[in-house]
């Protein structure tokens, strides 16, 4: 079964019910409106700061777009790729391309020019649906894109060099083409983090896309009255994958474009949300805002939460137990997945199992997890190892990428390049990236345990810990620490707290910077090596005051 017919189903049971709400945060900040105006104009009908969608105009809106790609000649299985915000038109565009029988290739809203381009040619996009905030880097490009036979605008401000989707999907059938698509079909192509060079393009088929959905029902048990607050981008399969459990139970999302902590509280008790998924930078302001005094939670209705889930990348155990103390009648969940895995769910913590917080967890719904060594073989119990997943949601390939594709796919199984252990109980803890790994001296370390340890430290907002060249050692661990607003802290301070180490995993070097994340916040280890690695150390300074 195609996951469009969760759509058509919805839209036939609930048509007239609210299913999509969009809270634009950058717009509103561009108008210098507070939120006591936005609350004002919550029901103005130019939808000005807070649109609203019914499920029943989300399934027409994909249908017209689905009919007007057929009527321009797109086929099945073409490529047709989206390069926009989160906004109330992602999902039925999404959608649209789904039920066309094409091919669905989001788009990273943080990819440069050239790499927008690497990525329409490598996925053969034959279509490209962008934004307002696209224009400057689709103009550089399009004389150069000879593949992409059709540019739509979604938006006010049309350039010249593209058609307005609005305008022409608007004279289009709202009914459903009724193309035939099956489960082994392509559904959509994602592109990986990048964080390593230019990104692979992953191969999925409608079957992935529905596992998810039955996944991330089972784990999160939605029902039609959760309401899901979606922060992160919905290019990356993270937020997708988990709003898939809002589409099979038929309930409500509100897309919050801002991650302010004040923002976020208002949107929960404003709008009633029941499930909120953060990443831990987010998760950890919140705290840090609580903690300062700048937001109160007594001034938010706060009741009707019933669960927060992270994932991503590593959740420090420091940071759910801070959150609980907070939040203490919270469920919580650790979600880990790969867009290779179609996102979240592969393995996870489970609500019932918030003792063993700082694991990743178990196999999830419908998966199987194992932990091996160079050879594929499994380690014994407490080892490290590469953690390898099989299931519904692994990926047909990378796409035009065959050495790559059998370098991770062996048997079924999906080699995921994460280091992990597995306990006497079966719970799963995620050591570090295989490629992170830093050899110092002969010795193995993980730089992720040295981060947790680091993130204990009460000054310490974030930390990421990368191999440094040593002629004599190979490599030795520095310390990139990035202090909370207004806290002090010194070299010797941060050597002495982690005195209680192991000699051998305690940072040589300690740098006070910033740590950057990409949009699913994950570490970009690569720029603070290229930063600090290649072009030489900057000496850190003795005390910093952030």
């Amino acid at each position: 079964m195609p996951i469009t017919e969760f759509l058509s189903r919805n839209a036939k049971l609930y048509g007239n019910e609210k299913c999509l709400t969009e809270i634009n945060l950058d717009l509103q900040k561009s108008h210098n409106v507070i939120w006591r105006e936005y609350e004002l104009i919550e029901n103005n009908p130019a939808g000005e700061y807070r649109r609203d969608m019914t499920w029943r105009v989300f399934d027409e809106k994909a249908n017209r777009l689905a009919n007007l790609l057929l009527k321009r000649g797109v086929k099945k299985g073409d490529k047709v790729a989206i390069l926009l915000m989160n906004c109330l038109e992602w999902l039925p565009i999404y959608f649209g391309i789904l039920k066309a029988g094409a091919i669905a290739v989001p788009l990273n809203f943080r990819y440069t020019a050239e790499e927008i381009k690497y990525c329409l040619d490598l996925s053969d996009s034959s279509v490209l649906i962008f934004g307002p905030e696209f224009i400057g880097r689709i103009e550089a490009i399009y004389d150069h894109i000879p593949k992409v036979k059709m540019l739509l605008f979604a938006g006010e401000g049309r350039p010249s060099f593209a058609e307005s989707y609005d305008r022409l999907t608007a004279n289009c059938s709202s009914e459903d083409p009724q193309i035939e698509i099956t489960d082994d079909d392509d559904a959509a192509i994602y592109f990986s983090s990048g964080t390593t060079g230019f990104p692979k393009a992953i191969l999925h088929a409608h079957s992935s896309l529905v596992s998810a959905c039955y996944t991330e029902s089972m784990h999160h048990g939605q029902t039609r009255e959760d309401n899901f607050l979606c922060i992160p981008p919905l290019y990356h399969t993270g937020a997708k994958m988990h709003w898939f459990g809002s589409l099979i139970s038929g309930s409500k999302a509100v897309l919050l474009r801002g991650i302010e902590p004040e923002w976020i509280l208002r949107t929960i008790s404003e709008e009633k949300i029941t499930i909120v998924w953060l990443l831990v930078p987010w998760a950890q302001d919140i705290l840090d805002a609580i903690e300062r005094g700048d937001v109160k939670l007594e001034d938010y209705d706060l009741s009707q939460w019933r669960l927060m889930h992270i994932g991503a990348q590593p959740v420090p155990p420091s940071l759910i137990h801070r959150w609980k103390k907070y939040f203490p009648n919270h469920q919580y969940d650790t979600n880990y997945g790969l867009s290779e895995s179609t996102g979240p769910g592969c393995v996870h913590l489970g609500v019932e199992n918030i003792h063993k917080v700082g694991a990743i967890g178990i196999p999830g719904y419908n998966w199987q997890a194992k932990i091996v060594d160079e050879n594929g073989c499994e380690v014994p119990q407490g080892q490290i190892g590469e953690l390898a997943v099989k299931g519904p949601g692994v990926m047909k390939c990378y796409y035009k990428d065959p050495q790559a594709t059998a370098a991770v796919l062996k048997d079924g199984w999906l080699f995921t390049g994460d280091m992990a252990r597995m306990d006497e109980d079966g719970f799963i803890y995620l050591v570090d990236r295989k490629k992170d790994v830093i050899i110092s001296g002969g010795e193995n370390i993980y730089p992720v345990q040295i981060e947790d340890f680091l993130r204990a430290h009460e000054a310490i907002k974030d930390v990421a810990v990368i191999g440094l060249p040593d002629k004599r050692l190979g490599e030795i661990t520095a310390a990139i620490i990035e202090l909370k607003p207004g806290c002090s802290c010194t070299e010797e301070e941060i050597r002495q707290f982690c005195i209680s180490l192991p000699r051998y995993k305690r940072p040589k070097k300690i740098i006070f910077d910033k740590v950057p994340r990409n949009p699913t916040g994950k570490i970009e280890k690569p720029r603070l090596r290229e930063k600090y690695g290649a072009v030489g150390l900057v000496a850190a300074q003795t005390e910093v005051k952030i």
